[in-house]
């Protein structure tokens, strides 16, 4: 699923504020303004800690370019701060004030203003506080934004109120969310995306004088307050003030019941009055309003009861809130119905409206208000990769969620939202949770049960945070290594992507869905329907991706053997939702030509549901159906038309809810296809039991991270390591040895977890808890020395480590050709050629795919493909050390050169550096034997196949595979290379025979 960078979208959470010009708001009394910046160059240009402006970016392209002006026009002074950018990330400016100086009062002024000089290119800018905290860079951000509509000078003042509390982003995981302007550090501007443009500013200065109406305010402790018919709800309304001052003057709240759907007298009973909090009174001082609601006997739905409130003296609160009385008595709440009964009679009270609602997801970061969820009857939100709570706890995230269910608490069925998220390798966006290795690397195991106690331990610590949907596992097969995404993928050949599906198990349960109500279980997504991994390379159309997201050209025979097959499996696996593909497909000989697969009604209606028999529902990818050739109305109608149940829109939640009634209302989507849509959606609601306990379920929070499920994690990422090879016997290394250790990925968790590790790309350095390579060797061995460079003497010892590799990325990001490469990085390369050069030495690489070794292949002594194998670098180092031994395979084939891509087990022509399935052992007995050996295998696995054993099958062929392995040592050719690489396909289609005869020719051509 693709995501963009949602420190870009902060601009999104808050709307155009009504910023005064110059004088409008500020009275005859207000004291003289207070210069923060001049740009007379009294601030210099510098980093921090030092007091100084500075740039900052996404990528080395992103920061703008800054200098100080002189203009003629210049509102203050002679000069102004003026400058160019061209953004695609994200980019803009900060002044930070002094790191050893004290930080400032702003509490005395009414806001900050400034002039800007206007475009007229109606973008908006972001423009935050940083407040608090032990530095500018340690601070608590607080942002509002305006938009650049006029042209020339204008001054923008903008009261301190106006500042909301950053909830995309904060430096420290935030502090206590109040902005006392006590401790101000400075300010920052975030500049607008795509396009290049130019800016120019002046004049930054504090104006007016703080009065208790601005810093004063009133708020109550939610929004929504659902009670049960007959009962009372109790409303706390609080006075706070900025900074935490007792109120100066006195504050006034009155207080009526009003409007709403309940009727007065009849469902509640009316309450009004006043309430008052005299001068002096303590910031966080609360009153109760209590609203009694009646019985009656009937069944009905949710009834609404707003409580006005009128506020002197104080801010009122952003909205006022409701008291809703909860639906009742009415078929779909029962819980002893069949779902399917509940669904119909649910469905038959519904309006268009709310069915459209219903099919409408939207990122949570992108909510104009909360209150919207009820407005638009939404039916689910996500969390885009790296869109998190602040702070970024188990706690945090279960408080947010439930309180964006309370919002659906105030519809009038009272649906609950589902709340879906891309823990694609573990709980991938909450820090301290358990990263299990990515999916290539548990297709490496060969065991589909670290497969299933992968997705058991995600599903549980998914769901202790209060969401009950995931969007995995990726069921790709991934056929060019290329591809951005190649590590969501469990490898090359299809047989091993259904062996793996028991991870749909782990992640929901039974197939029949009864597991789904568990405290511990998710619903599952298999992603991406269909042939995203068959992509060819250059047909990517997106950006500057050259294979995500392109054109997958096949026969329909190579399409049904290749890609299907995993779908049909996970659909039998009970798989609860299935997302599409961005990609496109061209089916050769159907004289079609690429068809996206959001819009491709032959597959998803034709094949996934009718054929296949799914009866989940179908999820849209991000944004994806505004890849639809045509307008918006266009791209609406033909997504749904062809089988897409809900539209992951996560900006354009309102355009989209509007358009589908509209296409509906006029007839160019059928209210038959609707209900099918909704119906579907529904049904899993109802199978989660969301309807009967939608807030989270925090009971399994203690086990996140816990050691429990990082053992789980640690012995997936053991059994990952696939052993390449062996020189000498250098590995399992012996603890009495004295080990160098060097590389880039020895002591990095961010790039040995990779991409989607709490941000959506995933980054470098210690971005949650863990345990890296180095960290574990250092606990297995007694004598480590470490040197990431290899700057530090290697006289001493006995072998060297290194640790190589890539760093993170995700999706077209990572595509070869866009930025990256299959190579080592110089500095990789330099500190290979170091250590091997001088001592035995084993090389580890830690990465999404296979890396070209090249010339270097003969200066190491063991190479290890490491894949990304989670936080838990223990793991690694139990193989390293031979506490257990590698008994790893690779998930694809190893290629010698990106000339050979892309290359395949099966394939014609078929010369690999290290064929599909290959991995050494270092099992202290090899089978030997030779030919006779391998004709006795031979009986053995035509027996076991007969018999339909499993299990004594592959222990079977895996002897045989061991045998021909130690005789082909590294004599790899074409003619070896091809028979064994089949062996491990049949083996995993259950053709024992025939695989031992593929190991046994593989045998004779060495």
């Amino acid at each position: 699923m693709r995501r963009t960078a949602l420190l870009v979208s902060a601009t999104l959470l808050t709307g155009l504020l009504p910023f005064a010009v110059a004088g409008s708001a500020s009275g005859a009394d207000d004291p003289a303004p207070v210069p923060v910046d001049n740009f007379e160059g009294e601030i210099p240009f510098a980093n921090p800690p030092a007091e100084g402006i500075f740039t900052w970016g996404s990528d080395t392209d992103d920061p703008p370019t800054l200098e100080l002006a002189a203009r003629d026009d210049a509102p203050q002074g002679e000069k102004v701060l003026s400058g160019a950018y061209d953004i695609s990330g994200y980019g803009g400016f900060t002044h930070d004030f002094a790191f050893d100086k004290p930080a400032h009062d702003w509490s005395a002024s009414k806001g900050i203003r400034f002039w800007w000089d206007g475009r007229n290119n109606g973008k908006k800018v972001n423009f935050e506080l940083k407040d608090g905290g032990a530095n500018g860079e340690a601070s608590e951000l607080w942002t509002t934004s305006f938009t650049d509509d006029w042209t020339g000078w204008k001054q923008l003042e903008i009261p301190f109120t106006d500042f909301t509390y950053r909830t995309d982003y904060q430096p420290v995981g935030g502090i206590d969310q109040v902005l006392g302007l006590t401790g101000m550090w400075g300010y920052a501007l975030t500049l607008p995306v795509g396009g290049a443009d130019q800016f120019a500013m002046d004049g930054v200065e504090l104006y007016g004088k703080a009065d208790q109406a601005l810093r004063a305010n009133v708020v109550t402790d939610a929004a929504v307050y659902p009670v049960k018919e007959g009962r009372s709800a109790a409303v706390k309304i609080t006075v706070a003030t900025t900074g935490s001052a007792p109120i100066e003057e006195p504050v006034t709240v009155a207080y009526e019941t009003a409007g709403g759907t309940g009727e007065s007298g009849k469902d509640y009973t009316p309450v009004e009055g006043e309430l008052t909090f005299p001068a002096g009174t303590a910031s966080g001082t609360s009153r109760t309003v209590t609203v009694a609601t009646l019985r009656d006997k009937a069944g009905e739905n949710a009834e609404t009861v707003p409580l006005k409130l009128t506020v002197t003296g104080a801010k009122a609160p952003a909205e006022n809130p409701q008291v809703v009385i909860d639906a009742h008595g009415l078929p779909y709440l029962d819980a002893k119905l069949p779902v399917k009964k509940r669904v119909a009679d649910l469905l038959s009270r519904m309006s268009l409206a709310e069915k459209a609602g219903q099919m409408t997801q939207a990122e949570r970061g992108a909510l104009t208000t909360p209150g919207d969820i009820a407005s638009y009857d939404l039916g689910s939100l996500l969390s885009g990769g790296g869109s998190t709570p602040t702070p970024n706890t188990p706690e945090a995230w279960a408080k947010m969620i439930d309180g964006f269910q309370l919002r659906a608490q105030a519809t009038r069925f009272q649906i609950p939202l589902i709340y879906g998220v891309d823990a694609v390798h573990g709980h991938n966006n909450l820090v301290g949770a358990t990263i299990m290795p990515h999916n290539i690397g548990i297709g490496a195991t060969r065991d589909p049960q670290v497969a299933y106690e992968a997705g058991k331990v995600t599903a549980a610590e998914v769901r202790a945070t209060g969401i009950p949907w995931d969007f995995a596992p990726c069921l790709c097969v991934t056929r060019d290594e290329r591809w951005g995404r190649t590590y969501e993928s469990f490898g090359e050949d299809p047989a091993l992507v259904e062996s793996m599906e028991t991870v749909i198990q782990g992640l929901q349960g039974a197939p029949s869905g009864k597991d789904l109500k568990r405290n511990d279980k998710v619903l599952a997504t298999a992603k991406h329907f269909v042939a995203d991994g068959g992509t060819e390379y250059g047909s990517s159309t997106t950006g500057t991706y050259t294979i995500d997201q392109g054109i997958t050209k096949v026969t329909r025979q190579e399409l049904e053997a290749v890609h299907l097959a995993p779908y049909q499996d996970a659909v039998d696996r009970g798989v609860g939702t299935v997302m599409p593909s961005y990609s496109s497909l061209d089916i050769l000989g159907d004289s079609e030509g690429p068809v996206k697969m959001h819009a491709d009604a032959a597959m998803i209606n034709g094949v996934l549901k009718d054929r296949m028999g799914f009866d989940g529902f179908v999820i849209s990818d991000w944004q994806a159906i505004d890849q639809i050739p045509g307008d918006y109305a266009s791209d609406v109608r033909t997504s749904v038309n062809a089988g897409l149940d809900m539209i992951m829109v996560p900006y354009a939640y309102k355009d989209f809810h509007k358009t589908l009634s509209d296409e509906v209302t006029a007839g160019r989507i059928s209210g038959k296809r609707i209900d099918d849509a909704v119906s579907r959606i529904l049904t899993q609601k109802f199978k989660l039991g969301l309807f009967e306990k939608p807030y989270a379920d925090t009971s399994g929070a203690s086990a996140i991270g816990s050691a429990k499920h990082r053992a789980v994690a640690r012995e997936a990422a053991a059994e990952s390591q696939v052993l390449l090879k062996n020189a000498g016997g250098v590995l399992p290394l012996k603890k009495s040895q004295k080990v160098y250790v060097a590389g880039s990925n020895a002591d990095d968790i961010g790039n040995q977890a990779g991409g989607w590790t709490i941000t959506w790309q995933g980054s470098s350095g210690k971005i949650t808890d863990g345990t890296t390579i180095l960290e574990g060797m250092r606990k297995a061995g007694s004598a480590v020395t470490y040197s990431q460079d290899a700057s530090a003497p290697t006289d001493g010892h006995d072998v060297g480590v290194v640790v190589v590799g890539e760093t993170p990325y995700a999706e077209g990001i990572g595509d070869v050709g866009n930025g990256n490469d299959l190579a080592f990085s110089a500095a990789d390369r330099a500190a290979v050629d170091k250590v091997c050069g001088a001592m035995k030495c084993a090389v580890l690489i830690v990465s999404g795919r296979p890396q070209l070794v090249g010339d270097q292949l003969g200066d190491i002594d063991a190479l290890v493909a490491s894949w990304l194998p989670g936080t838990e670098g223990d793991g690694v180092a139990d193989v390293l050390y031979g506490k257990r031994a590698f008994t790893g395979q690779l998930p694809l084939t190893w290629p010698k050169s990106e000339a050979q891509l892309p290359i395949n087990v099966g394939d014609a022509s078929y010369d690999p550096q290290f064929p599909y399935g290959w991995g050494l052992t270092t099992l202290t007995s090899v089978p030997g034997g030779g030919t006779s050996a391998l004709k006795a295998l031979a009986v053995a696995a035509a027996v076991a196949e007969k018999a339909g054993s499993e299990t004594a099958g592959r222990a079977i062929v895996t002897k045989a595979r061991l045998l021909v392995q130690q005789k082909m040592g590294q004599t790899i050719t074409a003619a070896t290379a091809k028979p064994f690489a089949d062996a491990d396909h049949l083996l995993l289609t259950g053709r024992y025979g025939q695989a031992v005869a593929k190991l046994t020719a593989a045998y004779r051509a060495v």
